[in-house]
């Protein structure tokens, strides 16, 4: 969970989030390039506790032929429903657009909930590719964990504490996981449940086959044979259209080499064009190969001369588009995006792209996303690069920046309007709607949990254009606010790598003095103490570069919460530097926040009394400002420095009151940990049992809401004897 940092606001400044306060420096990003709507589409963020059955393996979206054979194996594999029974693991590798997904969809659809009443979880390694060596699997387990239940607040920072976690959530539960779009071995060894009874199944291309060494069960996916290609392609077009002309839909699915993708194209031209005979689809698509050029051998050749004849059938409008979104960095977009990309109004877009998703190039998801397949998007992106200008792509990607670094910035501002921004964007998000102050808007968190993946690859694109350098440490800095309250921790490193590089690039060292200081945190994190030292020493170098006194405490705050693992004399020097620089800069949430930040560790090192004071004061600042989060967090700190003075009816009146406050603030996470706090103090000061239990129960109800492993602890403690009333 997150710690809010030191904040404020001044007349005349943005003011900036929980971490430090609020300066703006930077050039101004224009908001004349933005165009369309923003629009913004969001799932329902997954339930938490430990009730959570996830269904998340995708529908299919057509009829499902044959594979009666990979059908059978994959039932055969599964372990039988009796005790002593093990996990079942099962591996199916074959080219991209042969049906993999579509086989395990419509198997995992068989099985349903009986089979497996824990549940079916579905991870795509597709968006994940990209991520540092590891941090995919990392996330992977992250997002299992996540479908069972487990608030972000309580998953693990380590891949091993995650693994572990996941090990005992599966231990007594029969579930189904899909892991689709694997590339290596590692990817899925490491995901294995652990509940008897359980499946694991993967879906990939070659280069899994070590994974038999972890007990997998290996089935190569083939493309159809020709009785079954027939009848998808009779089943897509109509099986009189087919039964006219055998011959002719032989050759067909002989050239679209039996692939399902390429067979699914065809037949959308033939429903689109009634006219259209499968003799004439044939010859056409034999010389197709011959005019497509630097296209590789094989079914990819095919598979491209199919799409291209479909591509060649476009309106203008539709095919433009199709072209742009191949360039697209993201795995998905939504039809604000879509406009942006190709400067149309949303009219003119959703009939582009209704028109793309009609000749099944384009697919529409249930959320109301629109993806390729992998296929598809290189036949767009080869269309592009062959028919747009050479400055068009450096033209899209600066739109599709700009919406996004747009609407990410506003999310960051309905999240925390208090937070230090070193970007000025008033002029950018002076002429664009908010869509987060709609009364029936989505909470600002759950649209960029579900964007997420899409703005990494923005910045990564971005980043490797000169001319946008500004945009993507703007985009960077506030995009961090999604990783304080979910923990990818590999996104937010790699998102402040890219931003800190880029503030460089641009010359702005006040932004690359935040950047790099908000680096450390992912980076302790993730246990690699000595990078973020590094990181804390360059941002401390350009803070006084930048001359800004702001920036320098936010430097000297983050500095202090490094030294708090190690070093409390030196943590205690940063945190007093930072109170000096916001008290000085008339920073007072800031320095309230550093005093905070100093009366904590004052009280670790030792000295409760001085502690006492310095926290009194932050507390009485922060109360001033109206921050009562914030003042509650100090509250419940004030009760444990009066704890460690042996002054106990002190001590319990402020952590009730903390407790009170949190829960009124609807900070539950604190909460429970201020209501742990008190019940012990309680149990050591022989108070009343039933009061000590009240508190456990609550603390039990908000870490079971929350899928946290503390629950058993305090369940354990609750129905052992340890309390009694």
């Amino acid at each position: 969970m997150s710690t809010p940092g030191s904040g404020g606001h001044r007349p005349g400044h943005i003011a900036a989030r929980n971490d430090l306060s609020g300066t703006i420096h930077g050039p101004v990003v224009q908001a004349a390039t933005i165009r369309g709507n923003v629009t913004y589409t969001v799932q329902q963020a997954p339930p938490t506790g430990p009730r959570v059955t996830p269904d998340e393996i995708p529908p299919l979206m057509v009829r499902f032929v044959n594979r009666t054979e990979c059908l059978a194996a994959l039932d055969g594999w599964v372990a039988p429903r009796e005790p002593g029974a093990g996990v079942g693991f099962a591996v199916l590798h074959g080219p991209p657009g042969v049906g993999k997904t579509a086989l395990v969809t419509r198997w995992a659809a068989e099985q349903g909930r009986e089979r497996f009443p824990g549940g079916q979880i579905y991870v795509d390694f597709a968006p994940l590719r990209g991520e540092a060596a590891g941090a995919d699997v990392s996330e992977a387990a992250r997002c299992c964990l996540r479908s069972l239940g487990v608030d972000d607040a309580y998953i693990p920072v380590s891949f091993v504490d995650r693994v572990r976690l996941l090990r005992s959530l599966t231990a007594d539960r029969q579930l189904l996981i899909f892991l689709d779009n694997v590339s290596d071995p590692g990817q899925a060894a490491a995901l294995i449940p652990k509940g008897k009874g359980s499946f694991l199944v993967v879906a990939g291309g070659s280069g899994l086959g070590e994974l038999a060494l972890d007990g997998a069960r290996l089935m190569a996916v083939e493309p159809l044979d020709r009785d079954s290609a027939l009848e998808l392609l009779a089943d897509r077009c109509g099986a009189d259209k087919v039964a006219a002309d055998p011959a002719s839909a032989e050759r067909l699915v002989e050239l679209c080499a039996g692939l399902p993708v390429a067979l699914h194209v065809i037949a959308g031209r033939l429903v689109a064009r009634p006219r259209l005979t499968l003799a004439a689809l044939a010859e056409e698509l034999a010389a197709e190969p011959r005019r497509l050029t630097g296209m590789s051998l094989g079914k990819e050749r095919s598979v491209a001369a199919a799409f291209d004849l479909v591509y060649r059938e476009l309106a203008p409008e539709p095919a433009r588009l199709y072209r742009l979104m191949g360039w697209h960095p993201g795995a998905t977009f939504d039809a604000g995006v879509a406009g942006v990309a190709a400067g149309l109004d949303p009219r003119r877009t959703a009939e582009a792209l209704e028109a793309l998703t009609g000749a099944s190039l384009l697919e529409e998801t249930p959320d109301g996303r629109f993806r390729f397949h992998d296929l598809v998007r290189l036949h767009a992106g080869d269309r592009a690069t062959e028919e747009e200008g050479p400055a068009e792509r450096a033209a899209l990607l600066r739109r599709v920046t700009l919406h996004y670094l747009a609407l990410t910035a506003l999310a960051d501002r309905a999240i925390r309007l208090d937070r230090l921004r070193i970007a000025d964007l008033d002029q950018l998000l002076s002429t664009v709607p908010d869509p987060f102050a709609a009364p029936d808007a989505p909470r600002p968190v759950d649209w960029l949990e579900a964007e997420h993946r899409n703005i990494l690859g923005v910045l990564r694109a971005a980043a490797r254009e000169e001319a946008l350098q500004t945009e993507v440490w703007q985009l960077a800095e506030a995009f961090t606010v999604l990783f304080l309250h979910h923990r990818h921790l590999g996104d937010w490193r790699e998102s402040l790598e890219l931003g800190a590089a880029a503030a460089a690039e641009a010359l702005v060292p006040a932004a690359e003095a935040r950047l790099r200081s908000l680096l450390s945190r992912p980076l302790m994190d993730l246990g690699e103490y000595e990078a973020a030292r590094r990181e804390l020493d360059s941002a401390q170098a350009c803070a006084e570069v930048s001359g800004d006194l702001v920036v320098r405490a936010s430097v000297q705050e983050f500095s202090g919460r490094y030294w708090d693992r190690t070093d409390p004399v030196r943590a205690m020097e940063a945190y007093r530097s930072a109170l000096d620089l916001n008290t000085a800069a008339d920073e007072d949430r800031g320095a309230a926040i550093a005093a905070y930040f100093l009366g904590c560790a004052q009280d670790a090192a030792g000295n409760p009394r001085e502690a006492l004071e310095t926290l009194r004061g932050a507390h009485d600042q922060l109360l001033a400002r109206k921050d009562l989060r914030m003042a509650a967090r100090v509250r419940v700190a004030i009760g444990i420095a009066h704890d460690h003075l042996g002054e106990t009816d002190e001590a319990v009146r402020a952590l009730r009151e903390g407790s009170a406050a949190l829960r009124d603030q609807e900070a539950t996470h604190y909460e429970a940990q201020a209501l742990v706090a008190l019940a012990g103090l309680q149990e050591r000061a022989q108070g009343d049992p039933q009061e000590v239990r009240t508190h456990l129960e609550r603390a039990l109800e908000i870490y079971e809401a929350g899928g946290s492993p503390r629950a058993g602890e305090l369940r354990e403690r609750l129905t052992g004897g340890d309390v009694t009333g």
